[in-house]
């Protein structure tokens, strides 16, 4: 078994994907990784933003659960072309709340910068991946 499992190793290294290809393709490969590394981490932004919303939400509407927005979309406020609309639709999402919620809508318009709608990560990440694909199999 032990021999199977070498002979299997140096297989692989003989057939190695990148040891087929001129190094300008491997280059290009590597850039695509890059950049799919960069969306994986704008993706991750974003989803720690709408955690931090849903656990701030919470906190501003416990014991009173049935007042609850649905949701607060981050690609409508991001669709908005100034703070101020954004504060003034966050207020009126907010409406039903009893507690202070200035605090969380200027933490979340602070959040909100830098981030992308959800669209363009969509579109981002289509597109490396077709690349990458193409690459792959070229």
């Amino acid at each position: 078994m032990a021999a199977n499992k070498v002979g299997k190793r140096l297989v692989n290294k003989t057939h190695s994907p990148s040891r087929n290809r001129d190094s300008g393709q491997a280059i290009q490969r590597r850039q695509a990784r890059v950049t799919v590394k960069y969306d994986r981490k704008e993706l991750q932004k974003r989803l720690d933003v709408e955690k931090w919303i849903d656990d701030s939400i919470e906190k501003l509407y416990e014991g009173r659960e049935m007042d609850m927005p649905d949701e607060v979309n981050i690609d409508d406020l991001l669709d908005m072309e100034t703070d101020e609309e954004r504060r003034s639709s966050l207020q009126i999402i907010l409406r039903s709340c009893t507690s202070n919620t200035e605090e969380f809508i200027q933490d979340l318009l602070f959040k909100l910068k830098g981030l992308q709608k959800q669209t363009l990560l969509k579109k981002n990440g289509l597109e490396v991946t077709t690349e990458e694909h193409i690459q792959e199999h070229a």
